[in-house]
């Protein structure tokens, strides 16, 4: 009877009788608490490296050399920014064709990054100005150097006068992968524009608006089919197709997507996917699995992305819509980790398991790793 023990009697009481907290008693996989930890002990070491100073301008003799290190490695990697004027010729006589949507949208990204490169010249080009006393140290060039030191992309504070964060991607990477990051971006933007050739599959987490070529891949079919874009929505399907260069054509009626990761539980490979299923002619095979211990954000397949039109029974909501079929999880694809605003769309992905398992494990498909 809870009369018979006093408050002293009940903490011992749930300290020695009841099962130890861990993720398994609230349905979730033992990586939920490593992610949980690992993510805790960087935010607690980060903390303490920014409390511990780092931005007080020039002064100290380390911290001038690490920023000019930095700024050094920026300078010679940082790429050219984009010709628009000779690119907007070039696609001119493109844009009324069958591939007119996807060029629209590499313009925009060109647009996007040759701001995002302006900015970061232009940045580092007065901050290496204001080293040598030829201008005034400004806020912004003060926040330029603490987000130097820390190791961390510009802007990314709230409070910092740089403008990198909000010309830049949603993103949880530091400053050097982050810039790593861009340099592929422009890489692929750069083979895209080249010819203004679709690519076969594109690298989603490389653009600035992933939302954007999911649209032009349905305005395409749209074209094709007759059907009215209002009336389509998008499909998943994830194929059999590991690397990227297993993929020879174009999808029909949609398009390849890869580079994605999954958090919450992965995607089998080889015989453990099981038998190979046909999607208009596209090989997919496996559903989704629990995770692998310590595999925190496995990769996926290429994945098939398919405009299809809406049906009566799907359910309209502001993150799609909903089949409402026990053989399909709908995921949430999200840019990031942090999740919440970074939202892109809703992926189908095959499950045997009931949808309730993975929604309590929180799966969903990210576009970046936080490394």
């Amino acid at each position: 009877s809870p009369n018979e023990m006093d408050y002293d009697a009940y903490i011992k009481y749930a300290d020695t009788a009841m099962p130890p907290e861990s993720p398994l008693l609230f349905g979730l996989h033992p990586n939920a608490e490593i992610g949980y930890l690992t993510n805790s002990t960087e935010k607690l070491f980060f903390d303490i490296l920014a409390m511990g100073g780092g931005g007080d301008g020039a002064s100290g003799d380390d911290s001038s050399n690490a920023v000019r290190e930095v700024m050094t490695s920026i300078q010679d990697r940082l790429p050219e920014e984009f010709e628009m004027v000779t690119l907007t010729l070039k696609a001119k006589p493109l844009l009324e064709g069958p591939a007119g949507p996807y060029i629209v949208v590499a313009l925009q990204e060109c647009g996007r990054m040759n701001a995002l490169l302006s900015e970061i010249r232009k940045s580092i080009s007065d901050l290496d100005k204001g080293l040598k006393g030829q201008l005034n140290m400004s806020q912004a060039m003060e926040d330029l150097v603490t987000a130097f030191v820390l190791n961390q992309w510009p802007g990314r504070n709230p409070f910092s006068k740089c403008t990198w964060e909000k010309l830049a991607w949603s993103s949880q990477k530091n400053l050097m992968s982050q810039f790593s990051d861009m340099l592929l971006r422009v890489e692929q933007l750069v083979k895209w524009t080249n010819e203004l050739e679709t690519p076969k599959s594109i690298w989603l987490p490389g653009l600035f608006n992933p939302s954007s070529y999911l649209t032009a891949a349905q305005q395409v079919t749209a074209r094709n089919t007759g059907l009215a874009l209002d009336k389509m929505t998008i499909e998943t399907h994830v194929t059999n197709m590991w690397d990227v260069s297993e993929v020879k054509d174009y999808a029909k009626d949609g398009t390849y997507i890869h580079g994605l990761f999954i958090e919450g539980a992965r995607w089998p490979r080889g015989d453990e996917a099981g038998d190979s299923f046909d999607v208009s002619g596209v090989s997919c095979a496996g559903s989704l699995c629990d995770s692998k211990l310590k595999e925190l954000m496995p990769p996926t397949p290429v994945i098939y992305v398919k405009s299809v039109p809406i049906q009566p029974q799907w359910e309209a909501s502001p993150v799609g819509y909903l089949r409402h079929d026990p053989a399909i999880y709908e995921c949430p694809v999200y840019t990031t980790s942090f999740r919440g605003p970074t939202y892109v769309f809703m992926a189908t992905l095959k499950t045997e398991d009931s949808a309730a398992k993975w929604v309590q494990r929180g799966v969903a498909l990210l576009l970046q790793a936080d490394t």
